[in-house]
Order: C-alpha cells, then sequence, then structure tokens
C-alpha cells in the first residue's frame, strides 16, 4: 500500500453537485486525484466537504485548483486542511462499518456480515475496496429497485450493459434477475475493473462473454470496440453523474434499438430537465422516475419511431412519467 495525501475544505451542496474528478487539473502529475464530496452533517444539509486523495504531496498548484472547486471556500479564505494517511486504503476504510441493505429482493452485504437466509432474498456480497459502489447511495438503491421492478412487470432481457460498474453491484443484480442474458459491466477506471473481477468470484459469478456470464472491460463511455461489437443491447444501466449522463447520450443510442430499456442514476432532482432533454434528443422517452431522497432514478426507453419532440400541452410536463406512460 503507498502513501495516501488527503486535502479537505468545506464547500456548499451545490458546489459539490458541480464537482467531476476532470475538474481538477494539475500540470505534471502522473497520478490522477480522487475527489470525493460528501455531507458533513445531516441536520445542515447545505453544509459540504470535498476530500481529495493523491499519491503525492500536494503542492500551492494542486491547493489553487482545489480553491477553485469551492468559491465559498475561497472566498472566506479558508486554508484547505492537508494530511498525510500512512499505508492506508482510504475507501476502505471509508467503508468499514456499513451495515446490510435490502433493496427490493436483493439483500446486500459485506463478507464480514451473514447473508439473508429468507429464500425471497438475493444475496449480494460486495466488499469495501478500492472502487465506489457499495449500494448505500440512494443512486444505487434507486438503481436496484428499478432493476427489481422491471422483473416484476415481465421484462426479459437477453443483452444487458451497465456501465460505470464500479464495483460491478448493479451488474451482479441484473446477472441474478437475467440468469440466460449476455452482460457486460464497463469502467473508466482500472481499479474498479479489478474490484469487480474480485466481487465476481467472491458472489461465484462467471465471467466470460457466453450467456450467464459478465464480461468486464476497462472503457471510457461504450468506446470499447468489444462493447460496440456486442450492441444493440436491450438493457443499459448508467449509474454516474449528470454531466458524463448527457455527454454519453449519443454513445448509448448508438448502443440501443427500439424497445431498448435504459436506467440512468446519479443526477440530482435539479439536474433531471436536463438529462431527459438529453434523451430524448435521441430517441428517448422517460417511462418511470424513482426518486430516493433527491436522486431521481429514470426509467426510459428508446421508441420506435421518433422525430423532433412535440412541445406538451401546458397542464403535461414532458417529464412526469404519465405523459410518455409507465413502463
Amino acid at each position: 500500500m503507498t502513501t495516501t495525501w488527503k486535502v479537505s475544505l468545506p464547500c456548499t451542496r451545490a458546489e459539490a453537485d458541480m464537482l467531476a474528478e476532470d475538474q481538477l487539473f494539475i500540470a505534471g502529475s502522473d497520478s490522477t486525484p480522487t475527489i470525493v464530496a460528501s455531507e458533513r452533517d445531516s441536520k445542515r444539509p447545505d453544509e459540504w466537504i470535498i476530500d481529495v486523495y493523491c499519491q503525492f504531496e500536494p503542492d500551492t498548484a494542486l491547493i489553487d485548483n482545489l480553491l477553485q472547486l469551492s468559491p465559498s471556500a475561497e472566498a472566506a479564505a479558508f486554508e484547505p486542511i492537508v494530511e498525510m494517511l500512512d499505508d492506508e486504503d482510504w475507501v476502505t476504510l471509508s467503508q468499514q462499518g456499513l451495515e446490510p441493505l435490502r433493496a427490493g429482493r436483493f439483500h446486500v452485504h459485506t463478507s464480514s456480515d451473514m447473508p439473508s437466509d429468507d429464500p425471497k432474498l438475493t444475496n449480494l456480497c460486495i466488499d469495501a475496496g478500492q472502487a465506489f459502489g457499495t449500494g448505500h447511495h440512494e443512486t444505487t438503491m434507486g438503481c436496484l429497485h428499478s432493476l427489481d421492478r422491471l422483473k416484476r412487470t415481465g421484462h426479459r432481457f437477453r443483452n444487458i450493459a451497465d456501465v460505470g460498474t464500479g464495483t460491478g453491484l448493479l451488474a451482479f443484480a441484473a446477472y441474478h434477475l437475467w440468469p440466460d442474458a449476455k452482460l457486460v459491466a464497463s469502467d473508466i477506471d482500472p481499479i474498479a475493473v479489478a474490484v469487480t473481477e474480485e466481487n465476481c468470484q467472491l458472489n461465484t459469478i462467471a465471467m466470460g462473454n457466453g450467456r450467464g456470464q459478465i464480461r468486464i472491460l476497462q472503457s471510457n463511455g461504450l468506446d470499447h470496440p468489444a462493447l460496440e461489437q456486442r450492441a444493440p443491447y436491450d438493457l443499459i444501466i448508467a449509474n454516474i453523474l449528470a454531466g458524463p449522463l448527457v455527454g454519453l447520450a449519443p454513445q448509448i443510442a448508438a448502443a440501443a434499438s427500439a424497445g431498448t430499456v435504459l436506467i440512468l442514476a446519479g443526477l440530482l432532482a435539479r439536474q433531471k430537465a436536463e438529462v431527459v432533454s438529453a434523451y430524448l434528443r435521441q430517441g428517448f422517452r422517460l417511462r418511470h422516475t424513482r426518486l430516493e431522497d433527491e436522486w431521481p432514478c429514470l426509467t426510459l426507453v428508446k421508441a420506435k419511431k421518433y422525430g423532433p419532440v412535440r412541445q406538451p400541452k401546458r397542464k403535461k410536463s414532458p417529464l412526469a412519467p404519465d405523459y410518455f406512460g409507465e413502463i
């Protein structure tokens, strides 16, 4: 394990929502820092904190760029807190003590906890590691519930893609729901790919190209040749961030065909209109929204024929689930 440095400063909820790793530029760096924003106190929902983890000692350039991510801290002349974490796996530490959770038919737990003995529940064991996606965030919970809902309403899928898989949790859920499907899980982060492979073994899930197997790939979106070759998919899952979701809309549309179901998460309620609009332009139609706190999980379907989206009547919203019908 290598030495990790941590830089922290306060921010507002709005500033935290705008964060993405590519917003931080560090000239000459061989290691991309990881940015984590979290709520400091549930009783003070606008007070968040930015933590940046990197494997080199922070310099003035990093501090200056970090302050640009939090204008409120810069305006208050706040000095970021810098500390060294010796030989610590910070993601694992941050996920220690997580309690098992229930989402639909899924019981998600770590190897430190016993699986559920309820025959109606599907156990998913996700150990803490150097990738995000234990199921405890509202976005992942929303996706698990949405996948469970598709199964309950009789949907069948044969070719599934999980884009930005993290720990592989959502791909594993889809694997259990539709065991005869071909399934591919991808992530831009090589650590996430390695963690997903480890979690496949932990959950005795077969890896490979065939039906009833998961193929795991490192890819920026869906631009890997193997992902393009396997398209079109009949179910695509993408639990990332609002900005990347908007940017990926053309890629996802190209990997879909008429009737493809799309689950999107990682966006806040106030970002829903922008994300839905991007996919309306690509021929998708919103069918269902599940809201976990302030985090909506969207279910969309690729239309058979589409052209310019007509403006709805004033009393109807294009974002309301009943406008295009439920799924």
